[in-house]
């Protein structure tokens, strides 16, 4: 029998509507898994008896035949950056040890409202400034894949709790990457949605948001699942303003055309590159019409750091000068390097986020769709350096961010959405991601587009003998 940890989202919703499963059994499910891979270091709090209050609560519904939400008893979690009524959410910072929201995110208050129970909060760098999850005030969060290489970040642990089954759903957040870093490493679903679709009202910035809030799953039908129950319009997000977001979805017989973005710059690992190159055969075999294109993302690099320090600068500056004792090292680094920045600088950065924009809505007036690898190698030791250079496939790389994750970043600056699914596995057994990208609000559209791909992907894994030389 199936723990119910290990149930799919959309499984595990049908079997309480059916009465074979009750919320209390699905949230205790996810507690006794927290505790017992609690080696892995996911979670920064737990409220284990308010989630089997509203879990009793929850049961209560369904034996009335009360109207019941799309997640109704579904635990999730949410990463310790977004806040959740009256339960800690520290930012992953000693600064934050004891900060108790009074209200939810709009995400989370909209996840609640459709019945998921929220079983704890999720680790994640020190204000998300790196793609570790690790950090002075937690520690290290685990690849439960292999404990000597990252899960990623900075959605870190949203990735390890739904990949370890402690939660159906999580949600992450993503400021260059965050949700899909992770979700590659992992071996599971991130979708970074169209900028707005998705209210993120914690950005300080809502102008020039390139921050977002999104669901995470093991697979693209749960990522779905939570992701129509946070799609909305917020009249107090100025990229939220729509009375509803238009709908396009992919026909049964559609066939998609992609632009498939190998390299932007970068280098690339051969097991990735070999992963990649399989999935776009898949989607060929599907009839999917796949054709490379060229564009180059690391340039980017320079100008996304622009706005990442200098917004950290703008946020922590003062907390770096009177307790620097209490932050992260290297987030104190990242830090120092935004005081250098002028307002030209910023105004050039935001002329290169423009140009970015521009090509890429460029691409997609010809394409459906725009494909490329998650990341330029599978998940990287841990230890290393994250200000540092990393090397990929035996050759000097340069830094992490414009090495590891050039495919990620580019895309919060332009504001599309992007998913990204497992696609395959390295020689040493560890995930590779695929990411697609979509036109604003082709949001569904993408989603189709991903589950169809990822049901082809995994039949075709099925069918590899399993003595078969991969």
């Amino acid at each position: 029998m199936t723990d119910i940890a290990d149930l799919s989202a959309v499984d595990l919703a049908a079997a309480i509507r059916a009465k074979a499963i009750s919320p209390l059994e699905a949230v205790e499910a996810a507690l006794a898994r927290i505790e017992e891979r609690a080696e892995l270091n996911a979670f920064m709090a737990v409220p284990a008896e308010r989630a089997r209050t509203e879990a009793k609560a929850a049961e209560g519904k369904v034996m009335r035949g009360d109207a019941l939400g799309a997640l109704h008893g579904i635990p999730f979690s949410v990463k310790d950056l977004t806040n959740t009524e009256g339960v800690t959410t520290t930012q992953g910072s000693a600064l934050f040890a004891d900060n108790v929201p009074k209200a939810d995110a709009v995400a989370v208050a909209r996840a609640r409202a459709a019945g998921a129970i929220l079983i704890g909060k999720t680790t994640t760098p020190e204000f998300g400034h790196k793609p570790f999850t690790e950090g002075p005030f937690f520690g290290r969060t685990l690849n439960p894949h292999s404990h000597a290489h990252t899960c990623g970040g900075s959605s870190g642990g949203a990735a390890v709790a739904v990949a370890a089954g402690m939660g159906q759903l999580a949600l992450g957040t993503d400021g260059g990457g965050s949700i899909r870093i992770p979700a590659a490493c992992c071996g599971v679903v991130g979708l970074k949605a169209t900028l707005g679709a998705i209210p993120n009202l914690q950005a300080p910035d809502l102008f020039g948001a390139n921050s977002f809030v999104g669901p995470m799953a093991r697979d693209v039908a749960d990522a779905a699942l939570m992701f129509e129950t946070l799609l909305g319009p917020d009249r107090r997000d100025p990229y939220g303003q729509l009375s509803a977001f238009p709908e396009r979805r992919l026909g049964e017989s559609e066939k998609p055309r992609i632009g498939f973005l190998l390299r932007c710059g970068n280098i690339l690992d051969p097991d990735v590159e070999s992963a990649v190159v399989a999935a776009m055969r898949q989607a060929e075999a599907l009839g999917w019409i796949v054709e490379p294109i060229e564009l180059d993302l690391v340039s980017l690099e320079p100008h996304f750091l622009v706005f990442l320090r200098s917004l950290l600068m703008a946020r922590l500056g003062s907390h770096a000068e009177k307790t620097p004792e209490k932050l992260d090292p290297t987030l104190l680094a990242t830090i120092e390097a935004g005081r250098g920045y002028s307002a030209v600088d910023l105004c050039q950065a935001q002329f290169a986020r423009t140009d970015c924009f521009a090509k890429v809505q460029e691409i997609l007036a010809r394409f459906d769709l725009i494909a490329s690898p998650t990341l330029s190698a599978p998940a990287l030791p841990v230890g290393l350096d994250p200000l540092g250079q990393i090397d990929i496939a035996g050759k000097p790389a340069e830094t992490i961010r414009g090495a590891w994750y050039p495919y990620t970043f580019p895309f919060n600056l332009t504001g599309h959405p992007a998913l990204s699914l497992p696609c395959g596995r390295s020689s040493a057994g560890l995930p590779i991601g695929l990411q697609l990208v979509a036109n604003w609000h082709a949001d569904r559209y993408l989603v189709d587009a991903a589950a169809r791909l990822q049901i082809a992907l995994t039949t075709a894994t099925a069918k590899v003998p399993t003595n078969a030389v991969m």
